[in-house]
């Protein structure tokens, strides 16, 4: 495929924005290549400034459940905008989507709506501080909740250390009051809070990792997450941002059968606009400003467009069958990816759940992060320019996960099979 046009406003790009992207995924650093340049995008189809044509499983890093510019969403915006696009004021759409929100959790009584995951899941943990009057955090390797300085650490040296900073600018301080634990081991997480008894204010996880591809919790995980909180006083805060209204209407909690006390969510409920929320149990949640004490705000906050566009979108999920599409899809993608793989030389591993998966480049199964530092990395960067050269547009990441929505069509999905058959074996 031709990308100069990308290439030209990819060196355009770097001489006002660092590193010439406003996120780092988005230069394409990890998989050996520079990034292509998104001019619109319709159904499941983006395409670059090259006119180049692709089947996007990224879908804006997953709220594109619907596919992209769905009309009735695209509508819902419209005619918002018509009317104002921002007021800093209170409307109507607020309450609207945040008792569709309340309807759909039900451990959500009171929900604040924000403008990103970050802002999110940086509030709720102040909260949580605030509510329990504590002040360590413990969070799992490989989790990403944000660039919020708290949350970007990684694991000390042994089972009870604290974490460190893995970012310039974060000051040990902070760090210091950061666990980190391993995803999926419920032992090491019981060992940290008995070493951190009555300090813990919150964990906060991932429910199905996404940013280490795709890792389920493991069988029990949850629940024991669950009921290590309650007996010792400590918040759960149950991160769907990626999640949310994703892998089931009431996110993994549904699909999982656990009620976090605070939860996080963002992406598609704002139909791909920048929006966030996070909501939990009325007591703790009525501790927050103007109402309590904990101090959160963001002018922002509750965009009628993005309020608008969430609207539109959650009434589109909550169709019968819609998550039914989204199964039967991904696992028509998962059955060829699979039978194709077979015939590979090329170790693989693939991972889903509901419309959210990744292939790793080892033997599996992946259930931490230490296992999915494992995958060969320079192995899926070939892949991944493989199949860009195919009109496959994946993740341009060996650690992000993959997203189906329901504008993928069969001839979608047959075509992505077969660029896979050709990338494994030129790889």
């Amino acid at each position: 495929m031709d990308h100069q046009k990308s290439e030209a406003l990819f060196n355009s790009a770097k001489a006002v924005i660092p590193g010439g992207v406003n996120s780092p995924v988005r230069a394409f650093k990890s998989v050996g290549c520079n990034p292509i340049f998104i001019e619109r995008a319709t159904g499941s189809k983006i395409y670059d400034a090259d006119g180049n044509e692709y089947i996007d499983y990224v879908g804006s890093w997953g709220p594109m459940i619907l596919g992209h510019c769905h009309p009735k969403v695209v509508e819902a915006i419209q005619q918002t905008a018509i009317s104002g696009a921002s007021f800093g004021a209170p409307t109507a759409r607020e309450t609207e989507l945040a008792e569709m929100v309340c309807a759909a959790y039900p451990n959500i009584e009171k929900v604040r709506m924000v403008s990103s995951g970050t802002e999110a899941t940086m509030s709720a943990i102040r909260l949580a501080r605030g509510y329990t009057g504590r002040d360590k955090i413990l969070k799992f390797d490989g989790c990403y909740h944000g660039h919020a300085d708290s949350l970007l650490v990684k694991a000390g040296s042994g089972a009870a250390t604290f974490g460190v900073p893995t970012s310039p600018g974060v000051p040990a301080d902070f760090a210091k009051y950061t666990l980190t634990a391993t995803y999926n081991d419920l032992t090491d997480v019981k060992e940290m809070v008995a070493a951190n008894k009555d300090e813990i204010a919150c964990i906060i996880l991932e429910p199905i990792a996404g940013n280490m591809g795709c890792v389920p919790p493991a069988p029990g995980f949850l629940d024991g997450l669950r009921e290590l909180c309650t007996a010792e006083g400590i918040i759960m805060i149950v991160d769907e941002v990626m999640t949310g209204f994703r892998v089931a209407y009431g996110g993994a909690q549904e699909r999982f059968n656990v009620r976090g006390d605070l939860v996080c969510l963002g992406k598609i409920i704002g139909g791909g606009l920048p929006v966030g929320a996070f909501g939990g149990k009325r007591e703790i949640m009525e501790c927050l400003s103007p109402e309590g004490g904990v101090y959160q705000a963001g002018t922002l906050s509750g965009n009628p467009l993005a309020m608008s566009a969430g609207i539109a979108t959650l009434k589109l999920l909550k169709e019968e069958g819609f998550y039914q599409q989204i199964e039967e899809k991904s696992t028509y993608l998962e059955q060829g990816l699979q039978q194709v793989a077979a015939g590979s030389a090329i170790a693989t591993c693939w991972q889903r759940v509901g419309g959210m998966f990744c292939t790793y480049f080892q033997q599996g199964p992946v259930t931490s992060f230490a296992d999915a530092l494992k995958s060969d990395t320079e192995t899926f960067g070939r892949f991944f320019r493989s199949m860009l050269d195919q009109g496959i547009n994946l993740a341009p990441s060996q650690f992000e996960a993959g997203f189906m929505s329901v504008a993928h069509s069969r001839e979608d999905l047959d075509k992505t099979i077969d660029a896979a058959a050709k990338a494994l074996a030129s790889v």
